[in-house]
């Protein structure tokens, strides 16, 4: 039996709730922010998206195994928030809790990973072990 639609004041949150409700939708982690890897000449960049987090939301740390650890955390108050002259039929626009280790490759230099956020990405910088040039290598030793 489909429940009837009630005739009411509130048929705009209905209208919302039917379009936006995915509760027959599977989601893999409705908490996890997208993230972008980029591989450059000498470095790779990590970008992780997080609208409304500031720096002092992140952690990132090497672990024991010298893998990026990457935790982020927003601290949300419980009372009830007021919108001017609304209120929220649905909210997912935070993130509460969220950690993601990342394998850094072989060439990436350890000691010299940065990170900042900035307009809500959160931007890690990993640089890469500089390669020695063939001619380097191959050079004439002087005999004395």
């Amino acid at each position: 039996m489909v429940p009837a639609r009630r005739n009411s004041q509130n048929w705009m949150s209905d209208i919302f709730n039917d379009f936006f409700d995915n509760r027959w939708m599977e989601r893999s982690n409705a908490t996890a922010p997208s993230i972008n890897v980029i591989e450059h000449e000498h470095d790779y960049t990590l970008e992780l998206a997080a609208p409304g987090m500031t720096k002092d939301d992140f952690h990132v740390t090497l672990d024991e195994e010298g893998d990026l650890v990457i935790k982020m955390e927003k601290k949300t108050e419980n009372k009830e928030e007021n919108k001017e002259n609304g209120h929220y039929l649905r909210r997912e626009f935070n993130y509460t809790k969220f950690q993601q280790t990342m394998l850094l490759p072989e060439d990436a230099v350890r000691e010299n990973i940065s990170a900042k956020v900035e307009n809500g990405v959160l931007t890690v910088n990993i640089p890469k072990v500089e390669k020695v040039k063939a001619e380097d290598k191959n050079r004439m030793i002087e005999i004395m």
